[in-house]
């Protein structure tokens, strides 16, 4: 995630949390996302910059009339920013941040074959050991993989996948001289 994500999503958050509204920011904002993805005009909008910003800026203040006067506010000055095409990053970072704070760790658990319950338990055990953290986990698999897994929070990704292995090697050989 861009650093500029992270900024942005943190200030949504203390604001937020100043204004004891996290719960409604974080059910809107996922709302609004939601909304980005099935509707293209929507997405369309926001991503476009030959658009003229006060039509953004119009537009959305209709879309958003019922909502949270702080998101509202939020979201239109991602428009007057030019980050309105930005919007789910910086709420998968919002989310992140949300995360953090309740000490939760979002993980996503890429293996090469389906795990069993047992097995996925007993990893996710081991992560909530060396964490601290409760893990809400996302479970993929990928064939590609060969063996092995993928772990990724947040930003941080950690490959002990034979394909990674491989990767690694491949390039450590090929850029030795």
């Amino acid at each position: 995630m861009a650093v500029v994500h992270r900024t942005y999503a943190r200030a949504l958050y203390e604001a937020a949390r100043d204004a004891k509204s996290i719960p409604v920011v974080r059910e809107q904002l996922a709302d609004f996302v939601a909304a980005t993805e099935t509707v293209p005009d929507l997405h369309a909008l926001l991503v476009n910059p030959k658009l003229d910003a006060r039509f953004k800026r119009s537009t959305l203040e209709a879309v958003l009339a019922d909502a949270d006067t702080l998101l509202r506010n939020f979201l239109l000055l991602l428009v007057e920013k030019s980050r309105a095409g930005e919007v789910e990053e910086i709420a998968r970072e919002f989310e992140q941040i949300a995360a953090a704070d309740e000490g939760r760790l979002d993980v996503e658990l890429t293996t090469a074959y389906e795990l069993s319950d047992d097995e996925a338990r007993a990893i996710l055990a081991q992560i909530e050991k060396a964490s601290g953290k409760r893990v809400d986990a996302t479970r993929k698999v990928d064939p590609a993989l060969v063996g092995g897994i993928v772990l990724q929070v947040g930003s941080l990704r950690l490959d002990a996948s034979v394909l990674g292995r491989l990767t690694r090697l491949r390039h450590e050989l090929t850029t030795r001289s």
